[in-house]
């Protein structure tokens, strides 16, 4: 995957002087035991790096503060042994900018019925610090994500694993770069956003560059880089006879390799995480880049259609959540219905730019007229999307705050389509179709979306609380008005929400 760092979890434990030096190393050896276990537990994607045991305020500032400045520390694991008084927290909890989950374990699984005593109840007291700890992360107004059960249990691996996929997704925006070629879409208000407020609150810086710039790197793509990516595409897709070598539109298909090519080389070099383009703004380009979008998807970058920078930011966030996941992650558009009685369903497609990574077979290789955009008929993968439970998630600018909306779907088979060469999902919506549309419709959900069928809707919920904004979830138990009453409620908390920080 392109750009993508693989950074640490530390693992930090609580304790104090109060039991004295032996306690203290049997509470080092523990924390030290359950943070190699977390390490090699195949849930967990990252590497957990033990951090040892604080006893101190001095020793926990410090700490906060080097994870602050870390750039390969995603974000902290906390336990608290036995107990460790907030008050010494507060120093550097204030001050730390790093996501941080607390586990809530300890490191028996079982009590000795039979031989426990007072020593053992000094030693093994997580429910009591973990409580101490609660409060303080509650009474400093801290999100954060609580995991309960034992560290040894494969549910609590895999929930600190939903967590460490977002953490890692924080991690790869903080100080990421995303290229809009040309503007957005005329007249479109969804597309559109604050800049500013999106760097402010994500970490990630968008700017634009115009089309001649990257219309100067395709036309410096050479004969041999041409015919190399002519060959990785006749070996990986079942290509049309037409644009097969000596057929009578392969000069087409060598036209798309040549902008996939400079478009790569434009975002390698500037080390950005994702693009944007518009069919309004091609000049320069003989095509539309739909091949070439489609197959850097795959490789991990974010995109998004019409100049649509925060969904690009998005899908490159979720293609980091899913990685090393099955399933895959696209960027999609909700299109056009099939509102049979009893069977309402929803076609997403794309003019051309589905990520083949939700390709349920080998994509097809074809060139069809566009009808839009007054360009070259464009090359593209034609196919049908994975079937199975998916997740859609949209991300809007409110101008007071941003809402990332989720609604869980399940993707279904359809008939054959064969007078629409683009790739397609058909899937029905969570907790029906038209509960679901209207509250996509009232939460102001956009048209252009994040689809995955890796990425799930806790994946999401942890990384909206890493960013401090609002969550809207459809799914199996939305009920309509207490949806809008919750959207209404969320309209007065961001209103309230730094004056309680006080």
């Amino acid at each position: 995957m392109k750009h993508l760092a693989h950074p640490q979890l530390w693992f930090v434990c609580g304790s104090q002087h109060l039991y004295g030096p032996e306690t203290l190393k049997e509470v080092a050896d523990h924390a030290g035991e359950i943070s190699s276990a977390l390490h090699g537990a195949q849930a967990i994607p990252l590497e957990v790096v033990s951090k040892g045991v604080l006893t101190t305020p001095d020793e926990i500032r410090a700490l906060c503060l080097a994870a602050n400045a870390d750039p390969m520390c995603a974000g902290l694991i906390l336990w608290m042994h036995t107990f460790s008084p907030s008050k010494m927290w507060i120093g550097g909890l204030s001050q730390l900018r790093k996501p941080f989950v607390h586990l809530h374990t300890q490191y028996s699984r079982d009590l000795p019925w039979a031989s426990i005593d007072m020593d053992y109840m000094n030693l093994n007291q997580s429910a009591h610090g973990d409580r101490e700890a609660g409060f303080l992360h509650t009474r400093l107004r801290l999100e954060r994500k609580v995991v309960v059960g034992h560290w040894q249990d494969a549910e609590v691996q895999e929930r600190l694993g939903v967590w460490a996929r977002a953490a890692w997704a924080w991690n790869d925006l903080q100080g990421g770069k995303f290229v809009r070629f040309g503007d957005n879409m005329r007249q479109v208000a969804v597309t559109e956003g604050d800049k500013v407020s999106a760097e402010m609150r994500f970490g990630f810086s968008v700017n634009t560059h115009g089309v001649g710039d990257l219309v100067e790197r395709v036309n410096a793509v050479s004969e041999e880089q041409v015919d190399a990516l002519i060959q990785t595409y006749l070996a990986e897709y079942e290509v049309a006879p037409e644009l097969q070598p000596g057929g009578e539109r392969h000069e087409s298909l060598r036209d798309g390799a040549r902008i996939e090519a400079g478009m790569r080389a434009f975002l390698e070099e500037g080390g950005y995480l994702g693009f944007t383009d518009t069919f309004e703004d091609l000049h320069g380009l003989k095509q539309l880049p739909g091949l070439a979008t489609q197959r850097l998807m795959n490789e991990g970058y974010g995109f998004g259609g019409e100049g649509d920078w925060k969904t690009a930011a998005l899908v490159r966030a979720m293609k980091v959540m899913a990685h090393g996941l099955p399933g895959g992650t696209s960027f999609m558009e909700d299109y056009t219905y099939h509102l049979a009685p009893g069977q309402h369903q929803v076609l997403g497609s794309h003019m051309l730019e589905i990520c083949p990574s939700i390709a349920a077979a080998k994509p097809r290789l074809e060139i069809h007229p566009l009808g839009i955009g007054g360009k070259d008929d464009p090359v593209r993968l034609v196919f049908d999307a994975n079937l199975g439970r998916a997740i859609n998630v949209s991300l809007i600018d409110l101008g007071s705050r941003f809402r990332l909306i989720v609604n869980e779907v399940e993707s279904v088979g359809h008939p054959e389509l064969p007078e629409l060469p683009v790739a397609r999902s058909v899937w029905e919506c969570l907790p029906d179709f038209k509960t679901a549309c209207a509250a996509w419709i009232y939460a102001g959900g956009a048209h252009h979306t994040g689809y995955s069928y890796a990425v799930t809707t806790e994946h999401i919920e942890d990384f909206a609380a890493m960013a401090g904004v609002e969550l809207a979830v459809i799914d199996q138990d939305t009920r309509l008005r207490e949806f809008r009453q919750d959207l209404r409620l969320s309209d007065l908390y961001y209103v309230l929400a730094q004056g309680l920080r006080a």
